[in-house]
C-alpha cells in the first residue's frame, strides 16, 4: 500500500526528560482520512509537528510525499499545507490580504475557494485578523489551507472553539475538499469524536506518545465487541480467559471486554459454555476510545489496516 505520510520509531524527548513521543509508527494511505485521537499530551500535536519539519526527532524518520520535510525543497513543502493548534497569522493583516500572499506561495490556489468559503464562514475579508475572535481566526487559517489545494492537509485541531454550527462547516468544507478530484490525503488530530466519525475513514489512538491502534475505522469497529460473561457462581473461575479479549476486567462473577473478533464462530463458542450467560454489543468510537485509553497498563503499537 502507498503511504503518504509515514513515521518509523520516532521519538522525541523535550528537556529535562519529558517523552513527548516515543517510537511512534504511523501509516496513513494516499487518499485517506486520517483521525488522529488522543487525551491531552499524548504527543498528536508534537507528532504533526515532527511531519511538518518543524522539531528534529531524537530517533526515526518522519515522511510526507516520501520526503523528510526538515530538508525538503520548496517544492514538496508547496504541496502540503498545514494549520497548528496555535496559528499565528499575520496579525494587521486581513483575509483578502493574506489569500494574495498564500497565492503566490501555491500554484494551486484557488480564488474562488477562498472567496465561497469565507463568505460561507461568515468571515469579513477586510478586517484585521486581529480584530477577530480566536475561533474565526482558525477558521480564516482553514479556509487558506483549503484554498491552497494541497495534495497533502494536515490539521491540529482544526474544530477548537468552534460552535456546533462552524463545525459542522468545517466538515462539509473537508468532504467538499477531497471531492474535488484527485486523491488528497487529510491526516488531522481532534478530542471531538462525533466529528470524526462524519469524515474519516481510518483512525489512530495516541497514548503516552505511541500508537495503541490504528487502521481503517470500519475495521475497527466491525471486528469488536463489547462482551459480558456472567457466571453462575460468585467469582470468575481462576485461570479462565478468552482469546482476543481486550482489557479484560473482572467484578464478582462477570468478565467484561472488548473482544476482536477474528473468528465467526468466537460468540458462539461462549455462547456454549455450560453455566455462562453471554451479553454481547457493537462498539462504538466513543466506547473503544475510553476503553483503550482508560487503562494504566496501554503498551506497544498494534494495527488492524
Amino acid at each position: 500500500m502507498n503511504h503518504t505520510i509515514e513515521t518509523r520509531d520516532v521519538t522525541k524527548t523535550f528537556r529535562p526528560s519529558v517523552v513527548a513521543v516515543n517510537g511512534l509508527d504511523l501509516a496513513v494511505p494516499q487518499g485517506a482520512v486520517f483521525g488522529l485521537i488522543g487525551r491531552n499530551g499524548a504527543g498528536k500535536s508534537t507528532c504533526l509537528r515532527l511531519l511538518m519539519g518543524l522539531l528534529r526527532p531524537d530517533r526515526g524518520s518522519a515522511r510526507i510525499l516520501g520526503h523528510d520535510l526538515l530538508n525538503a525543497s520548496h517544492e514538496v513543502r508547496r504541496r502540503v499545507a498545514y494549520v497548528s493548534q496555535e496559528q499565528q497569522l499575520p496579525w494587521r493583516m486581513t483575509p483578502a490580504e493574506l489569500a494574495v500572499l498564500y497565492a503566490r506561495l501555491y500554484s494551486g490556489w484557488d480564488e474562488a475557494i477562498i472567496r465561497d468559503l469565507l463568505k460561507r464562514f461568515d468571515l469579513p475579508p477586510h478586517r484585521p485578523v486581529t480584530t477577530l475572535s480566536g475561533g474565526d481566526q482558525r477558521r480564516v487559517a482553514v479556509a487558506l489551507a483549503l484554498a491552497s489545494r494541497p495534495e497533502v492537509l494536515i490539521l491540529d485541531e482544526p474544530a477548537a472553539g468552534l460552535d456546533p454550527v462552524s463545525r459542522r462547516q468545517l466538515i462539509e468544507a473537508m468532504v467538499e475538499f477531497l471531492g474535488d478530484g484527485g486523491e488528497r490525503t487529510i491526516l488531522f488530530s481532534t478530542h471531538i469524536l462525533a466529528d470524526l466519525e462524519r469524515v474519516a475513514d481510518h483512525v489512530g489512538f495516541m497514548d503516552r506518545g505511541r500508537m495503541l491502534f490504528s487502521g481503517a475505522l470500519d475495521n475497527l469497529l466491525t471486528g469488536r465487541r463489547r462482551i459480558q460473561l456472567i457466571f453462575s457462581g460468585d467469582r470468575v473461575p481462576e485461570g479462565f480467559s478468552v482469546p482476543g479479549l481486550a482489557h479484560p476486567r473482572v467484578e464478582g462473577p462477570v468478565l467484561t471486554g472488548i473482544l476482536q473478533i477474528q473468528d465467526p464462530a468466537a460468540l458462539d463458542r461462549l455462547r456454549a459454555l455450560e453455566g455462562v450467560r453471554l451479553r454481547d454489543e457493537p462498539v462504538g468510537l466513543e466506547d473503544l476510545f475510553i476503553e483503550l485509553l482508560d487503562q494504566p497498563d496501554a503498551e506497544s503499537a498494534r494495527s488492524v489496516a
